[in-house]
């Protein structure tokens, strides 16, 4: 029993290492909750004929780049959504809410999508801020980590 309780410290230790670069993007996303996070390239020599692309806030860009490179990034995520029947997102923020330490790799599935499909479908990143995706992600796995986490008691 001993046993088990330092396999789940260590664990819980080993995720808060994962999640604490990303928790200083809290405040931004909650400060953007429900906004866009982007903007449509209006520059020089654009005709109307022209593809527009969007801008991202620098702060999103970070976000997105450091999240990409950490530990949470799981590209099965895919696998994740068909597993536990996530079509939308309401069923995201469901499953989200739901989620507790058993469910890490599920939030980290949902994350995942986000940040790297983000990268060929370019309105990914600002519908997750839009939607709250990030936001939420990032609480839910910060609210697990404190909850399990004795050596902060």
């Amino acid at each position: 029993m001993e046993q088990k309780t330092e396999d789940r410290q260590q664990m819980v230790r080993e995720y808060r290492q994962m999640l604490e670069p990303l928790l200083r993007y809290l405040p931004w996303m909650e400060k953007n909750a429900g906004k866009a996070a982007s903007r449509s390239y209006q520059g020089q020599g654009i005709s109307r004929n022209s593809m527009t692309f969007p801008v991202y806030d620098a702060t999103l860009m970070s976000f997105i780049r450091e999240a990409s490179g950490s530990l949470l990034m799981d590209r099965n995520y895919s696998y994740v959504y068909t597993r536990n029947r996530i079509r939308s997102h309401d069923d995201e923020r469901r499953v989200i809410a739901a989620a507790e330490l058993k469910d890490w790799d599920i939030l980290r599935g949902i994350l995942s999508r986000y940040v790297l499909e983000g990268r060929t479908k370019a309105t990914l990143w600002g519908e997750a801020i839009q939607e709250n995706i990030f936001l939420l992600v990032l609480r839910q796995m910060q609210k697990v980590v404190d909850y399990w986490d004795r050596t902060k008691r």
